[in-house]
């Protein structure tokens, strides 16, 4: 499986709440709607929140500045190569993106693909 991973960072005029309410209420419903015709096999949102623990490790990493979240989405390696060629892929990725523009400062938000690799735990 693949891994595809987006670090979100928020449009500057919405609260850090206020951008988090909307993904999860808002988007996460549409990623699901669309997940078949997508071939999505997995979705997670990672939200971020303030506490001394956070800006604690932050700090002793150097870490830049935070991300609001970070959205997890696995595909089939063949399902996300083929996804050109799926019918109904191309409108469903067109209404995911019209939508993240709503919330998601996508210029500063990165995007990539990972394979996984556990070292603890099970998949």
């Amino acid at each position: 499986m693949i891994h595809l991973i987006f670090c979100l960072h928020r449009l500057p005029h919405l609260s850090r709440e206020e951008f988090q309410r909307y993904w999860r209420e808002r988007h996460a419903p549409l990623v699901a709607a669309h997940a078949a015709v997508l071939g999505i096999r997995r979705y997670v949102q990672a939200h971020t929140f303030e506490h001394p623990a956070a800006v604690a490790v932050a700090g002793v990493r150097g870490a830049p500045e935070s991300f609001d979240g970070v959205a997890e989405v696995w595909f089939d390696l063949d399902d996300l190569v083929a996804l050109p060629q799926r019918p109904g892929a191309a409108d469903a990725g067109r209404q995911l993106l019209e939508d993240e523009q709503r919330f998601i400062d996508l210029e500063r938000s990165p995007i990539f693909l990972a394979h996984d690799s556990v070292i603890i735990g099970s998949q």
